[in-house]
């Protein structure tokens, strides 16, 4: 038997078609909506406190004509595995991939490798008949150890 195309049964009907936008590319995925952009979370957060310090010590040291500012960097160590270590810096010193706070007018660097961890972070300076140190407020930080040396994330 031989069939004509006039013979064939046609679909006028719109509901046999798919959309094109809901069909993926092959070896792709369906096309995504564009993302709103995140907002970006301050590396650090200083204190007038934190500042006030940074200035006095900055002020004292003899050569500080050539620093640039403090450098944080975590270290692997203490009882629950990471603490800040804090140093001048020279502007040599910085690297690119570090991240550079300026306020409060003071200068704070952050090593590429100690900024995951201190993110959104408080640096605060406490003075007090007891002690007087840095103090950082972490909200990564999921623990601390006794003596407050060393935190974890």
């Amino acid at each position: 038997m031989q069939r004509n195309f006039s013979d064939v049964q046609h679909s006028t009907s719109h509901s046999n078609f798919i959309d094109p936008s809901v069909i993926s590319p092959p070896g792709g995925s369906a096309p995504k909506k564009p993302r709103a952009p995140r907002e970006k979370k301050v590396a650090l957060m200083i204190t007038d406190q934190a500042a006030s310090r940074i200035k006095e010590l900055m002020s004292d040291k003899p050569d500080s004509g050539n620093i640039y500012g403090v450098k944080i960097d975590v270290r692997r160590r203490g009882c629950n595995g990471y603490s800040y270590v804090m140093d001048y810096v020279t502007p040599d010193q910085v690297t690119k991939l570090d991240e550079v706070v300026e306020e409060r007018g003071v200068r704070v660097v952050i090593d590429k490798k100690a900024l995951m961890f201190v993110v959104g972070t408080e640096m605060d300076f406490v003075d007090n008949e007891i002690k007087s140190e840095f103090v950082f407020n972490n909200p990564n930080a999921k623990g601390t150890c006794g003596c407050g040396e060393s935190f974890h994330v």
